[in-house]
């Protein structure tokens, strides 16, 4: 029998109210006879009345003689004294009693109805926004479904991964020819792994692979899965592959595996917690589903260091790609892919845009071309050209201008000063980058003005003398204020941190100190979203060895700050130039000041040393 059709008790209580109320409200008045309180008084004075039912507000019996053919009468008693004194001026009276029948089932039904109304448009209607769909549906799958069509994305879209891409084309190649893979016994890996930093396209890939397949796409963030009642998420997670195995061949793509795939075993709970059932259930699945029906697993997660090492074992994520941040070329190529969305100069140089967008990801290069695209906009020009990708850059990397903060004329002169203490000093290192902009403009939050510097390439490797001429850099600012003034500022706080920093992985990560020899005191996770907070202050070497950590980052603090004052009194005729050409312009370039051009190539930081044969 289909649900429609099956009875409600519900029913059955509204239909004996009904019954009870056309009983109570009709049925009576038509057996018994209302009659006024004085003709009742008349004919008990009559003795035309008998077998009286006295009650608190209403007198019943029976009548002797039938009016209209009814032998029961009823009547509203009347307050006795007031009774008598109506009795005796002989006017007809009646007494009414007020019927509070409706009143009394309205007060008791009318909370019952408020509060059925508020949960059906309320808590019902929020829960069907966010796909929970009711009580009956909580352990449902709560993954989008797309196809093909819905998708949008394919491999053209991609760029800047060809590595990982050329593995992705393998697991299309699977799902539309599986007969290929079958003929020699080989089959897909369960699991694919994502992994990389935020921004880098892991999401973009996995929807350009379902785009290429032209199959089923089930998309789920690994925090749907968790919830505060205990099994719900196990229960989506069997419904998930279910849902799968029904429509394969498919893909399944997990977002944030990392909500869902923590490391058991971290925190307060123990076995019973919901989020352990949850992986529990998960690695079942992954156990129990056979490969070779076309269900392919991807997943993506920027934090693969917090993920159970059960999950990420032969058999369940076989293979882990690494999307990281696109290289030069890389650059380039995404550049491409977002310039066709734009009304761009015909001559716009892709590859200067490249050199300065040194660290950007996929996300980052999509968003610079939009800020381009805003840049020329306002500017109300009909297309967007190099100068709008350069001030989009500046935005993204320094911030806004607020040239409404207006400095006083010692303190400009401080911060000129300084800021072309920065430049001059990269322009004289061979290991440095080339200045790209100097600027005395306001932009973050305490920061007073900024160097903006352009690598030529991509470095992987980091020499030790670069690391010591970044500290010189850095230490360049005060010089510069020393040099001008004979005396130092506050505006040095930022460059002291980032050159300490700097000695300091020097000496304890990297080995390159000469006194403590080439150890590891302090190691550093492999992780793509920064420091890790915990374990950072964790020491395992002696106080002696701290203090001597302690003075060797003083000497090499010491040492940079000495050769950046030498460096600049030897070009003190160009650092007083170029601070009043910075306080006249505010914003100077290489070409607008010669001496900021570097003095030596930046290769020179690496050459080959010969051996004798």
């Amino acid at each position: 029998m289909k649900k429609t059709h099956q009875w409600n008790l519900s029913y059955f209580a509204i239909g004996l109210v009904v019954l009870s109320l056309v009983q109570f409200l009709f049925f009576e008045r038509r057996v018994v006879q209302t009659i006024p309180y004085s003709q009742f008084l008349q004919l008990l004075s009559e003795q035309k009345v008998s077998d009286l039912r006295v009650e608190k507000d209403r007198i019943s019996g029976k009548l002797q003689i039938p009016i209209d053919g009814h032998n029961l009468f009823s009547t509203v008693r009347v307050d006795p004294a007031l009774s008598a004194d109506l009795a005796g001026s002989g006017v007809g009276f009646t007494g009414v009693n007020e019927n509070t029948f409706m009143n009394n089932l309205l007060g008791l039904l009318l909370p019952f109805v408020l509060i059925i109304v508020i949960w059906h448009f309320l808590f019902r209607g929020l829960a069907e926004k966010q796909g929970v769909g009711g009580l009956m549906n909580i352990g449902k799958s709560r993954a989008k479904v797309f196809v093909e069509r819905d998708t949008g994305v394919t491999f053209a879209d991609v760029a800047g991964i060809d590595e990982a891409k050329a593995e992705l084309v393998e697991i299309v190649s699977f799902l539309k020819d599986k007969a290929k893979y079958a003929r020699l016994g080989a089959h897909i890996p369960k699991g694919t792994l994502l992994v990389g930093p935020p921004g880098t396209g892991k999401t973009l890939v996995a929807k350009a692979i379902a785009g290429e397949a032209g199959v089923p796409f089930f998309s789920i963030s690994g925090s749907e899965f968790v919830e505060m009642f205990v099994g719900v998420g196990a229960a989506r997670v069997r419904d998930l592959f279910d849902q799968a195995r029904q429509a394969a061949p498919c893909i399944i793509f997990i977002d944030e595996l990392d909500a869902l795939g923590k490391m058991r075993g971290i925190g307060a709970f123990g076995g019973n917690d919901e989020k352990e059932q949850t992986l529990n259930q998960l690695l079942a699945e992954l156990d129990g589903f056979d490969p070779r029906e076309g269900v392919v697993l991807l997943a993506a997660t920027n934090r693969p260091e917090i993920l159970d090492p059960a999950l990420l074992r032969a058999g369940r994520f076989d293979r882990q790609i690494l999307i990281d941040r696109p290289d030069r070329k890389g650059r380039h190529a995404i550049l491409k892919v977002h310039l066709q969305k734009i009304t761009a100069t015909p001559d716009l140089d892709c590859e200067r845009i490249a050199d300065i967008t040194t660290g950007f990801t996929g996300a980052d290069l999509a968003n610079l071309v939009n800020e381009a695209a805003i840049v020329a906009t306002r500017r109300g020009a009909e297309s967007v050209r190099l100068d709008d990708f350069t001030a989009a850059v500046e935005r993204i990397v320094a911030g806004v201008e607020r040239k409404s903060s207006l400095l006083h004329p010692d303190e400009r002169q401080v911060v000129a000063y300084h800021e072309m203490g920065h430049a001059l000093a990269a322009s004289s290192l061979p290991a440095m980058d080339p200045v790209h902009k100097v600027s005395i403009i306001p932009r973050a939050v305490g920061s007073l003005g900024y160097t903006l510097q352009r690598p030529t390439e991509d470095h992987f490797l980091i020499s030790c003398q670069m690391l010591k001429d970044r500290i010189i850099v850095l230490m360049a600012g005060r010089a510069a204020e020393f040099l001008a003034y004979g005396q130092i500022s506050t505006g040095a706080a930022d460059d002291l941190g980032h050159a300490t920093d700097i000695a300091r992985q020097l000496i304890t990560r990297f080995g390159m100190s000469p006194e403590l020899g080439q150890s590891v005191l302090e190691r550093q996770h492999a992780t793509y979203l920064g420091e890790r907070m915990q374990g950072s202050g964790e020491k395992d070497y002696s106080e002696q060895t701290a203090r001597e950590i302690d003075l060797g980052i003083r000497a090499l603090l010491d040492e940079a700050y000495d050769k950046a004052k030498a460096l600049l009194e030897n070009r003190r005729n160009d650092l007083d130039a170029g601070a009043r050409l910075l306080l006249e312009k505010e914003t100077l370039t290489p070409e607008e000041f010669p001496p900021l051009l570097p003095l030596t190539p930046a290769s020179a930081s690496y050459r080959p040393i010969s051996t004798p044969r």
